[in-house]
């Protein structure tokens, strides 16, 4: 769906204008021609961002602005007027405007202004909604969590949000630690900044420095331009380096150097340039195993780890598992237009008997591939692919846990037809732990 953008000018050419220039980009311009208009569209669909003049022939923008926050409080307004005063811009920024633009204006910075003020009111959105969830975590009618460990996580998160300190997030693979970032980061004053995600695992070596710190013209083979890095991008923001473990020691190196010294140089580059943002670092391995193991600097670690954050597997917490599993069947069934009423006494007892060797991810994998092949209005166990008989020992010499991952792996090698590819994303663990566990198995494929 196209953004709508209201365009209330009182100048037909302008209209006209800003209107050809919005649908060449992909916008949806709604024209009004004066105040009565703007008022009279308060029971039509709500625009996304409002231009807004401040002169017009039956009303004054300074005086519509309360009223427009107040019928459309989502919606951004940006003022543009060719009667632009220091005082009239303070006050406009007063009753609700997001940005104050002078006229005649220039194209790109109007598009620009459109495209910063719908990212806005997408991050507000964002907030509102992780703050009711955080809400409802926290002891509302229908927590997603209930076990003390997870209630402990979300305490942790209210408190080190607001703070600008570097933050280390663990856990095994699908736990949730992306989500926590993004609560972290859309709670915090940096949530009108970006969110900048790298996962450092998927980078190959010679390209990873260019994508974080950027690259000058020429400084490597196919560097045909300069490059700007992920910190200039999330500058003013908070920039997540998933899977901090897995990059290069010597890369770690010069990251150190950045964190303490609050300044970038690009690859290849003679100058370097301030950088401020925060940084949260996420890992799935134990750390101390990853620093004997040579995999993370000690350096590094404490300068990123000033607060750890540790997500516990979901087969230590199981009194999750029901909560997370209704929230999943909830979002599911009305993306997939079913009526589904929740779970067999089955059905329940397999997902909280099971051991998720995937976490969270599989979990909501599970559910979401149950609700897709019910036949009846309840998910009962023979809906769902991990089910008791799924976890029978299969071999003498595995323990029941071992016992139970292995089946996991071959159920879901079964769904995906052998893409290893696939089974690992669905299963939330890398391909190559995933190789390396086919491997330890015997698993046939």
């Amino acid at each position: 769906m196209k953004p709508k953008v209201m365009v209330v000018d009182d100048t037909e050419g302008v209209r006209d204008l800003i209107g050809t220039i919005l649908e060449r980009n992909g916008y949806e311009p709604l024209p009004k021609a004066n105040a009565a208009q703007l008022l009279a569209s308060f029971t039509e669909t709500q625009p996304d961002v409002i231009l807004l003049d401040l002169v017009l022939p039956d009303g004054d923008g300074l005086e519509l602005l309360p009223q427009i926050k107040k019928q459309w409080p989502d919606t951004e307004v940006i003022v543009l007027t060719g009667h632009a005063t220091f005082d009239a811009a303070v006050e406009a920024t007063k009753r609700g405007a997001y940005h104050f633009q002078n006229k005649p204006f220039d194209q790109k910075i109007l598009l620009l202004s459109v495209e910063r003020a719908l990212e806005h009111r997408r991050l507000n959105q964002e907030t509102n909604s992780l703050r009711k969830a955080l809400d409802t975590m926290s002891g509302g009618a229908s927590p997603i969590f209930q076990s003390q460990a997870m209630k402990e996580v979300v305490r942790t998160v209210e408190r080190i949000a607001p703070s600008d300190v570097s933050i280390l997030i663990t856990g095994e693979s699908g736990t949730g630690k992306e989500v926590v970032a993004d609560l972290i980061h859309n709670l915090s004053p940096r949530n009108k900044g970006p969110l900048i995600k790298i996962n450092c695992a998927a980078l190959p070596r010679e390209l990873i420095e260019s994508e974080l710190f950027g690259s000058v013209k020429g400084a490597f083979t196919g560097a045909n331009v300069d490059r700007e890095g992920l910190f200039r991008h999330a500058e003013g923001g908070t920039l997540l380096l998933d899977e901090i473990s897995e990059m290069p020691v010597d890369t770690q190196s010069k990251l150190l150097r950045i964190l303490q010294e609050k300044e970038v140089r690009p690859v290849g580059g003679r100058t370097s340039y301030k950088t401020d943002c925060r940084i949260i670092a996420a890992t799935n391995r134990e750390t101390d195993d990853a620093i004997k193991a040579g995999k993370l600097r000690e350096d590094l670690f404490y300068r990123i780890s000033a607060i750890t954050v540790h997500l516990p597997p979901l087969r230590e917490r199981r009194e999750d598992i029901i909560p997370l599993a209704s929230a999943f069947l909830k979002r599911f069934d009305a993306q997939a237009g079913r009526n589904l009423t929740g779970f067999t006494p089955a059905a329940a007892e397999a997902l909280r008997s099971f051991d998720w060797p995937g976490n969270v991810r599989q979990l909501q994998n599970e559910i979401q591939r149950a609700v897709l092949m019910v036949e009846g209005n309840m998910i009962d166990d023979r809906d769902l692919s991990v089910t008791a008989g799924t976890q029978a020992r299969q071999n003498p010499d595995l323990t029941l846990m071992e016992a139970m991952e292995r089946n996991a792996i071959v159920q879901m090698l079964k769904e995906t037809n052998g893409n290893k590819l696939e089974t690992a994303k669905r299963l939330g663990i890398g391909r190559q732990t995933l190789y390396n566990k086919i491997k330890m198995y015997g698993i046939e494929t």
